[in-house]
């Protein structure tokens, strides 16, 4: 009977069981040790919906005054069942060409609530696409796998294909190390997130992710369902496991 109900239980700890699992009674989440947050909440929230689980977003809704970068506002916006007006107005003051991350995260939000993305934005977007085929946080920066595939995936949200995609996921594959998995820039480690984000920007892309990322995920897997951030450390599973969760499921942003 024992190890009957240790098969069941192994059986059930899967990514969505183990998130679902850390939101508390208010709706919100929290790793661990740390305190509840609207971002992380927001995360949580993001990763579920995207293995098509069901989530109180009420804490989220109530908070929304605590997501203040343009990430954070857009965040909210693709998070939440329905975002509020209130939300849609702040991210309505988020500006098209200053930030990159604020425009392609603004680019992503306006195309998950079905309203016109600024113009102005694609094509800051695509001006600032570096020379390697990357993308970087901020213009004259240098580009990093997570802000190259959110790039590309609000592109292809936007209607964009093409070269700037095909040189986007170029420059992906370039970033790829031996162990299958991704790092944030080349020499610093493949790591679960940046693993994760390229398999998105593949899936948007509508190329087949490598199999080799999905590999390297698996062996990030614990027991309990949640994900290691690398092979060489254990943080923030909560966070981990939500920018996993999308990937696991071959979806991209934004969810619709």
């Amino acid at each position: 009977m024992g190890l009957n109900i240790l098969v069941v239980a192994l059986a059930l700890a899967t990514p969505q069981h183990f998130l679902a699992a850390h939101q508390l009674p208010d709706g919100s989440f929290a790793e661990a040790t740390g305190k509840p947050g609207a971002a992380l909440t927001a995360w949580a929230l993001l990763g579920l919906r995207s293995a098509h689980v069901s989530a109180d977003d009420r804490y989220l809704r109530m908070h929304e005054s605590e997501l203040q970068t343009p990430t954070e506002i857009a965040l909210g916006v693709l998070a939440e069942a329905r975002p509020s007006d209130a939300l849609l107005a702040r991210l309505d003051t988020v500006p098209n060409t200053v930030a990159v991350n604020a425009a392609v995260w603004k680019m992503l939000a306006l195309a998950r609530v079905g309203r016109a993305v600024p113009q102005a934005a694609v094509t800051f977007t695509l001006h600032n696409q570096t020379r390697t085929g990357g993308w970087s946080w901020a213009p004259r920066g240098a580009p990093d796998s997570n802000d190259t595939a959110a790039a590309i995936e609000a592109l292809r949200a936007s209607g964009v294909g093409g070269r700037p995609i095909r040189r986007g996921i170029s420059y992906l594959r370039r970033l790829e190390d031996r162990d299958g998995g991704f790092p944030l820039v080349r020499g610093r480690g493949s790591d679960a997130q940046s693993t994760a984000w390229a398999i998105q920007a593949f899936v948007a892309a509508r190329i087949t992710p490598p199999l080799a990322a999905f590999r390297y995920l698996a062996r990030l897997r614990r027991p309990d369902g949640s994900y290691r951030y690398s092979l060489r450390y254990s943080i923030t599973p909560v966070w981990v496991t939500a920018q996993v969760l999308p990937a696991l499921e071959r979806r991209s942003f934004p969810l619709r």
